[in-house]
């Protein structure tokens, strides 16, 4: 079971996977279940790789199904991802990666467990040559940390993107990457993902020769096999890298001889280390048909091309040299062809994304304009029926005022008839008063005559 997965991972940037003295100090219940079902996960983390795995995954999937509890069934998933990935089952993976995506969505609270469990996803899409789709998925966690202000989601996105730069052999920004991803995890806390990024930086400074560098990285990860035992072997291995790189032999073959002495070394390392590391130290030892015989046990091609080409031109063999050398460009045109069609892919990917995220933005403005103008025109038409309302209450008023001042004039005009009439009366009163009194003293004087 284990050979499938020597298949796929690399020589110097393979991953070393955890003992379970380095797995248990790492493994953390970011769902918050309880002590037993943490421990019978953390048991399964310990042995991620064994098809037993998928019987233990079932039983705390479906306890989450019985409970209706999302948190055993990502348990369960993250548990059955590994597993699918060495039996070479990459659909039952995508659709266990995209079940938990579901179950977890927008539960900001459980991000740390995400983030983790997309990061180990996509190592996985990495080494079997998913790059493009390890990417995406890497800058689409970038963004989400970085809206949400995670500082681990930042690291995580930025290891892979690392690992993808060290997949496509362009070392220089695999380590600016892997700058960044231990900026952010000292930033979020995450010490025990530090000494991994160390040794993996370490390689990269190999790959570029800068040797110091390298030598400076392999101490900042030895300074973490106290808490992390897995990291003496995996910081061992990359200073044997390095000694052979510059040819000290006998800083070499002291590696070599505590690394295959130490029980940790066959139970951390993949077979196509162990075999690269068999092949170093076999040419340095001036020991090159054997050499050649271990390499041919390497299960990548361009490995196997590339440790040949050495042998051969070490034997004085050129033509066999130069046929090696001539299949190992070959296969790092055919991986430059294809970075080339990932990074197309990408980009199309990408640019659809923002596409979309540019029409998204323009429906909002134009919803956000509809409004305004709605509002506008609403405002508009309040106004106007405001003003008209206004002047239809001056006219009202107005009219009033002229009909009150028409009809007070016309009562004045009654009240001085009124007035002359009755002066009219009161004079015809006195006139005939006058008379009636000077009738009576007619008669008076008439009696008394």
């Amino acid at each position: 079971m284990r050979r499938r997965l020597y298949r796929v991972l690399g020589l110097v940037s393979a991953f070393l996977f955890a003992c379970s003295a380095g797995a248990q100090a790492q493994i953390v219940n970011r769902l918050k279940v309880d002590d037993d079902t943490f421990q019978r996960y953390a048991f399964g983390r310990m042995q991620e790789f064994n098809e037993a795995n998928l019987v233990l995954a079932d039983s705390i999937y479906t306890v989450g199904a019985g409970r209706g509890d999302f948190k055993y069934k990502c348990l369960g998933l993250s548990l059955e991802i590994p597993v699918r990935f060495v039996q070479g089952d990459y659909d039952r993976m995508d659709e266990a990666m995209a079940e938990i995506k579901q179950l977890v969505g927008d539960r900001r609270e459980f991000r740390s467990f995400y983030f983790s469990t997309l990061h180990e996803y996509c190592e996985f899409l990495v080494h079997i040559g998913r790059s493009s789709d390890a990417m995406l998925e890497a800058r689409a966690m970038e963004r989400t940390a970085s809206q949400e202000h995670q500082p681990i989601g930042k690291m995580y996105s930025y290891r892979i993107l690392a690992l993808i730069q060290s997949y496509r052999d362009n070392s220089f920004l695999a380590i600016r990457n892997f700058e960044k991803a231990v900026h952010y995890c000292k930033e979020a806390r995450a010490e025990q993902d530090l000494p991994n990024m160390y040794i993996l930086t370490a390689q990269e400074f190999i790959k570029m020769r800068d040797f110091p560098s390298a030598e400076e990285y392999c101490v900042k990860a030895e300074a973490y096999q106290e808490f992390f035992p897995s990291i003496r072997v995996k910081a061992r291995m990359t200073r044997a890298y390095l000694y052979n790189a510059e040819q000290d032999w006998t800083r070499f073959w002291e590696c070599y001889d505590s690394l295959i002495s130490d029980p940790l070394y066959r139970m951390q390392a993949d077979g196509d280390a162990r075999y690269g590391m068999d092949v170093y130290y076999l040419i340095s030892k001036e020991r090159f048909q054997d050499a050649l015989a271990k390499a041919d046990s390497l299960s990548t091609a361009r490995e196997r091309y590339d440790k040949k080409h050495g042998i051969y031109a070490a034997l004085g063999s050129y033509d066999n040299a130069y046929d090696q050398l001539a299949h190992l460009m070959n296969e790092k045109d055919s991986v430059y062809i294809k970075v080339q069609n990932e990074d197309l892919a990408i980009l199309d990917a990408e640019m659809n994304n923002a596409q979309l995220r540019q029409d998204a933005e323009r429906l909002k403005h134009q919803n956000q304009n509809t409004i305004l103008i709605g509002f506008l025109v609403m405002f508009a038409i309040a106004f106007f029926a405001i003003l008209l309302s206004q002047w239809q209450l001056r006219e009202n008023l107005e009219a009033m005022r002229r009909k009150n001042s028409e009809t007070l004039a016309a009562r004045r005009t009654f009240q001085k008839a009124m007035d002359a009439k009755e002066a009219e009366n009161d004079y015809k009163i006195k006139i005939l008063q006058n008379r009636t009194t000077n009738v009576l003293t007619d008669y008076e004087d008439f009696l008394n005559i």
